[in-house]
């Protein structure tokens, strides 16, 4: 059953949402340190108004645990979901030079991340959280969806474009190379 996440999947979702983002869970966090970083992401899911809130996310429950996640917003508000990761870094350690990557538009309805566990892989789930986030992109009075997919998951990018998914340039994020995806819906 899709739904949308709450505060209290905390600890089913971080584990998930690291597994789709791996680097960028640091970058976004602003430390190299691994239980750290698990610290402060749990902490931004918990709060509303940033990119990795619980807001944001939907869920596929499948006998009581989550199998699957999707990340997904409005492009027009990157800068804003963003900021509280930017003023943290800015604040906590002094860094004035910290940004955070732009990977979507502000005419997009943008698909951040999606994990599917691996224990319920291969039962079709990524497919259902992709079409709930399409859905509700349309909902919203979106025209163009877009993701990005790491240069090397072929399986990933097969999926994409298999669902109508074209490529739109490539973009560079936390030191790995992404293929930018778009896609028109009516």
């Amino acid at each position: 059953m899709i739904r949308p996440a709450t505060a209290a999947d905390v600890d089913e979702v971080i584990p998930l949402l690291y597994s789709a983002i791996g680097s960028i869970a640091y970058s976004l966090a602003g430390t190299t340190d691994h239980e750290e970083a698990m610290r402060i992401l749990s902490d931004f899911y918990r709060k509303k108004g940033n990119r990795i809130s619980y807001e944001q996310i939907i869920v596929e429950e499948r006998d009581g645990r989550l199998a699957g996640i999707l990340v997904s917003y409005d492009g027009g508000r990157a800068d804003e979901l963003d900021a509280p990761f930017v003023e943290r870094v800015r604040s906590e350690y002094g860094r004035t030079d910290y940004t955070i990557a732009k990977e979507t538009q502000p005419n997009e309805y943008y698909l951040d991340s999606v994990a599917v566990s691996d224990e319920f892989q291969g039962q079709g789930i990524g497919k259902l959280l992709m079409q709930a986030f399409e859905e509700k992109g349309k909902a919203e009075g979106h025209s163009r969806l877009s993701l990005i997919v790491e240069e090397e998951n072929d399986r990933a990018y097969r999926l994409y474009v298999k669902m109508g998914y074209q490529e739109d340039g490539t973009l560079e994020v936390s030191g790995s190379l992404y293929r930018r995806m778009v896609k028109l819906i009516r």
